[in-house]
């Protein structure tokens, strides 16, 4: 599915090798275990290395762990992967990655951009982390109880919606993989979601912040 554009869905059952959906472009990507299988998904690697490697756009659905280096370079795509190894997120400049179990080490080394989420239930992950560009917290409650924005509400207000936006791709993962582990994180929500970890980079951060305060004294001006 490497390049794939708007309008591609790419369903696999089985697992995959090295760069799955480099240079991604928009579509979707989900990659499953086959319905006899016996292995533990979660516990199971079902793609390989450089996964989104310079990727710009798009959504992923991986039920199973990742190898080395996923969505090095990403710039725009939404990823979820139920573990990851080395170098994780490694120059990411865009997207969202959600990651529902351990990482390797080095993660976040270079990133400029972009949000990872990490289910962090025994508070590990920092070890993990290069902190150099990159800034780590807990997910706050969200107001909304509906929990029915869109994609596009969601990728335009990256500066918070942190719950909303995990439980959107929890919600997208269970329908496109039927992965047991994200039936059982929504099924029990209020509790889980405070294990979650934020990744944002420092600068990153900061240019939102910056455009908020922007737009907002244009918008005075207007008025």
């Amino acid at each position: 599915a490497a390049f794939s554009s708007y309008g591609i869905t790419f369903n696999l059952a089985g697992e995959a090798n090295d760069y799955v959906g480099k240079g991604l472009c928009g579509g979707q990507i989900n990659i499953f275990p086959t319905e006899d299988s016996k292995i533990i998904p979660e516990d199971s690697i079902i793609i390989g290395n450089t996964v989104l490697y310079g990727a710009i756009a798009g959504q992923c659905y991986f039920r199973g762990i990742g190898g080395e280096r996923f969505a090095v370079r990403n710039s725009g795509a939404w990823a979820v992967v139920e573990g990851l190894g080395d170098h994780g997120c490694e120059y990411m400049t865009g997207g969202v990655v959600l990651c529902l179990g351990k990482t390797g080490k080095n993660f976040g080394a270079g990133m400029s951009g972009g949000i990872a989420y990490i289910y962090d239930k025994d508070n590990t992950f920092e070890k993990q982390c290069n902190l150099s560009l990159i800034d780590l917290s807990k997910v706050k409650k969200s107001n909304n109880n509906n929990r029915k924005y869109t994609f596009d509400f969601l990728k335009n207000n990256m500066l918070g919606f942190h719950e909303d936006r995990i439980h959107f791709l929890l919600k997208n993962h269970f329908k496109f993989t039927r992965s047991s582990l994200a039936k059982t994180l929504l099924n029990n929500w209020d509790k889980e979601k405070e294990n979650f970890t934020v990744v944002f980079p420092k600068d990153y951060k900061i240019a939102l912040e910056n455009m908020n305060k922007k737009n907002y004294n244009l918008k005075k001006l207007g008025e």
